[in-house]
């Protein structure tokens, strides 16, 4: 039995119409009846009663009508499935975040990928950090990551899709909390309030943009994670420098002013060099069109790091 028997008798059983069935299937009406005649051979079974006026179906034809309908149903939709999976238009990716992007870019990301890849689907996996987030690629947890650079080793490609300002979060009784824009010498003698990872990308971009006003940052708390270090700064234990991205939080009893002098942070897009699953394309595309990037161009810090 092969499915165009299947068709077959699902056209006549439609129009209870041997002409009809074979002008719709574009076939011969003899190759017709003749198709029709083998199903039921093979089957030992009559399924359509024949009249020189009319075409009926027997009771098992309206049972293996229904149950042809429904396998061919099921056979064009697994068709279509497998044209989307391969055009990459539809599955699931695995995507890495760190903390603050998750409230930050994801709302984007989210949001460009319903409008535009309907059928992909996103697993989220939240707060990695970037050393994280590459090893997480190289053992294949997760096919993209949203992270910060630099990225070190190789098999792994990084493209900027962001460039944010650094910005200081300080508790609103702070004396800085009235400033609309404060310089980086202003925190000279201010406690800091940091991560507590030693692979914080984050933590790096702070230390070289307090190098470059001549200082090194008093670090008085470590945070495990953005949450926790914001509580720390709005109970006033020191002040923090943060990606802009952080006010997508809404902290109580926190206030962020522009830095004019402490530089910038990338947040870039990676995934495996070797991968060729065409919905990680797609899905890269779409989120650097959700950013404005026009070309996923090298992140110059990758480029350093390698």
């Amino acid at each position: 039995m092969e499915l165009r028997h299947l068709r077959y008798f699902a056209a006549v059983a439609d129009t209870c119409h041997f002409g009809q069935a074979a002008a719709s299937l574009h076939v011969a009406q003899p190759a017709l009846s003749y198709a029709i005649r083998q199903l039921e051979a093979e089957l030992d079974v009559t399924l359509l009663t024949r009249t020189t006026r009319q075409v009926s179906l027997t009771p098992a034809g309206e049972y293996f009508r229904a149950e042809a309908s429904r396998i061919l149903a099921d056979v064009d939709g697994c068709v279509d499935e497998v044209r989307r999976i391969a055009a990459g238009r539809s599955g699931v990716v695995r995507l890495g975040l760190t903390g603050i992007g998750a409230f930050s870019h994801l709302p984007r990301i989210a949001r460009a990928l319903k409008q535009q890849l309907p059928d992909v689907e996103l697993a989220i996996s939240a707060d990695m950090l970037t050393p994280t987030q590459r090893d997480a690629l190289v053992a294949g947890d997760i096919d993209l990551g949203l992270l910060r650079p630099p990225v070190a080793g190789d098999g792994i490609e990084v493209r900027t899709i962001d460039v944010e300002p650094l910005v200081l979060a300080v508790s609103s009784d702070h004396r800085l909390a009235s400033e609309p824009v404060v310089a980086l010498q202003d925190l000279r003698s201010e406690p800091f309030v940091m991560y507590d990872s030693r692979d914080s990308a984050v933590n790096d971009a702070v230390l070289r943009a307090c190098r470059t006003a001549d200082f090194v940052p008093q670090r008085a708390h470590d945070a495990s994670g953005t949450p926790v270090l914001l509580a720390l700064v709005a109970a006033g234990l020191g002040v923090a420098v943060l990606p802009g991205s952080v006010r997508a939080l809404q902290s109580a009893g926190v206030v962020i002013r522009d830095i004019a002098d402490a530089g910038s942070i990338e947040v870039a897009l990676a995934w495996r060099s070797d991968d060729a699953n065409p919905l990680v394309a797609s899905v890269s595309e779409v989120i650097a069109d959700a950013f404005g990037v026009a070309d996923l161009l090298p992140s110059p810090l990758t480029e350093l790091s390698t």
